[in-house]
């Protein structure tokens, strides 16, 4: 039974940025750039349930996250990170949140959506917009809608098939490409968005409860009602303002297609709604009701994973997929000098990237080679090897997975970078997701991912998260770190065995406050010169953690 909440509005606008391809914010960026902080300047923070400033006007379809952020011209960091959302073995444990928002043509579905992510005030929110998955036109249906006698409210013209995928995917939090859709050409751009990350999705569109399979995916179903007569004058407003139409061709539309199409298939769906919000945005009760299931519903779904690493896999041998490099006198050497409290910082940097280069070196044997057979400059033939694969690509977890770029590039010869920004929370002791920047295409990669040192393996089970969720194969990618404790090899082996780990050394212990032990200290403080303040904390990768 539908709960019709009592208590008037128009329409407005993740996830892929300095991670993603959005103009907006994101989580997924495609190849590198400058990654200087020059000019950094904070997000305006919202206040929930007020009446929001005029939306900017748009062209284009409208999918997007809103997580709170810090943003340059170049790097979007995550103020409020993303906390796990797997479990110790790897696998997705919390789906996202799906609200599903349907109404008719400028009913002020996306008004509602606004206000409830303003309210929500939880990271990693996104806006999935129907509007984006309208089908290519061919020439003949091109002419027909330059004329207005395309029907664009008509369940055939969405392409519900890419729809449902891509929400599918989103929900079980896999990173997912969203069309745009250009209302003024009315076609797809090519330039398509990355879209990853989501605790909570919010999906609106006019047919948003048309579907079955759609259906199946939303979590929670409101409907936006809204008087006909507000509707049209808000459709006239924008599609004259917004999308280049006379007042003629929108009266003809609306009369013949928008109309009819509202009474066939959207107003019969309200029966499938959980909540009726009469008035839209304006409505604040049917908003806080709203706004106060989905909390419950996110608490429920909490997970914690680091004390959980903590107590598991005690006494077990360590992994097949663990490769140690040999300690030769020359290694042992360069680790007395670099775990000593005493060395200097110059001498700590030499011996550290003396490591990295012969750790690198070691990693690349793992590689699968194909035989080649080449011909020298005398004449003769030499059989010899290739890599067996499209490329390599290196990601490092900030801030000490960085300090091994260097080491990388001078190895792999033009290998893309990739940038993962994990963090623990203070309050919950979880690692927490901030930054993500992932080179195009890297599913087809073997990844290289790097950090300094892993103590419970928290940390890396995000990032090799990460990648699996952008479709890398979990045997293409290889864990390196110059010091390991036996918990997070551990960790790492038991939720992917099929990743290897590779090290210069494993430590057997970690204390209660997930320190190495003997250890090598905060890593990314002896490297930088930096003493972290008492309210910053890295991954515990990089912190000997």
């Amino acid at each position: 039974m539908a709960a019709t909440m009592n208590d008037s509005n128009a329409e407005q606008r993740p996830a892929h940025d300095g991670m993603g391809a959005d103009t907006s914010t994101s989580r997924t960026d495609s190849g590198s750039g400058d990654d200087s902080l020059d000019g950094l300047t904070s997000h305006a923070p919202r206040c929930p349930l007020t009446p929001s400033l005029s939306p900017p006007k748009r062209t284009t379809s409208q999918s997007k996250t809103e997580p709170p952020l810090l943003r340059t011209n170049k790097r979007t960091i995550y103020t409020a990170g993303r906390p796990p959302w797997y479990n110790v073995t790897g696998t997705t444990f919390k789906e996202a949140f799906v609200i599903g928002l349907c109404g008719g043509s400028a009913s002020g579905k996306t008004t509602v959506a606004n206000k409830i992510i303003e309210a929500l005030d939880v990271p990693w929110v996104v806006l999935l917009s129907m509007d984006s998955f309208y089908k290519v036109l061919n020439p003949e249906e091109e002419e027909l809608a330059a004329k207005n006698e395309y029907n664009f409210d008509h369940p055939d013209a969405f392409d519900f098939e890419l729809l449902v995928n891509v929400l599918r995917k989103l929900k079980k939090g896999k990173s997912v490409k969203v069309p745009v859709y250009d209302f003024t050409s009315h076609c797809r751009r090519k330039e398509w968005k990355t879209v990853y990350g989501a605790n909570v999705v919010i999906f609106e569109g006019i047919l948003a409860f048309a579907n079955k399979e759609l259906l199946k995916l939303l979590d929670m179903k409101v409907f936006v009602d809204t008087d006909s007569d507000i509707r049209l004058i808000r459709r006239l407003k924008r599609d004259i303002s917004q999308r280049g139409r006379n007042i003629s061709g929108i009266i003809k539309q609306y009369n013949k297609f928008v109309k009819p199409a509202f009474e066939q298939y959207i107003e019969p769906t309200v029966q499938s709604a959980d909540i009726v919000v009469p008035r839209g945005g304006e409505n604040f009760v049917a908003l806080d009701l709203i706004v106060q299931h989905v909390h419950s519903q996110l608490e429920k779904r909490e997970i914690t994973v680091r004390s959980a690493l903590a107590s598991a896999h005690q006494g077990q041998p360590l992994p097949e997929t663990l490769s140690v490099m040999e300690s030769t006198p020359q290694v042992r050497g360069m680790h007395t000098i670099i775990r000593n409290k005493e060395t200097n910082r110059d001498e700590f940097i030499f011996y550290s990237k003396r490591l990295m280069r012969l750790l690198i070196e070691h990693a690349l044997s793992f590689l699968p080679l194909k035989s080649v057979s080449v011909e020298t400059p005398q004449g003769g033939v030499y059989n010899g090897k290739r890599l067996s694969g499209k490329r390599i690509t290196g990601v490092s977890i900030l801030r000490a997975g960085e300090t091994m770029e260097q080491a990388l590039m001078a190895v792999c010869k033009d290998i893309r970078l990739g940038k993962i920004l994990i963090q623990t929370n203070h309050n919950t002791g979880e690692p927490e997701l901030h930054y993500l920047r992932l080179p195009k295409d890297i599913s087809e990669d073997y990844v290289i991912l790097m950090d300094s040192t892993v103590s419970t393996g928290a940390a890396a089970l995000m990032a090799i998260r990460v990648l699996l969720d952008h479709d890398v194969a979990e045997d293409k990618i290889f864990l390196l770190s110059l010091l390991m404790a036996e918990m997070g090899v551990h960790s790492v082996a038991y939720a992917f065995p099929r990743v290897r780990i590779i090290t210069t050394a494993v430590d057997k212990e970690v204390n209660d406050q997930f320190h190495i032990i003997p250890g090598i200290g905060n890593f990314g403080d002896r490297y930088f010169g930096t003493d972290a303040p008492s309210d910053w904390c890295e991954s515990d990768e990089g912190m000997d953690y």
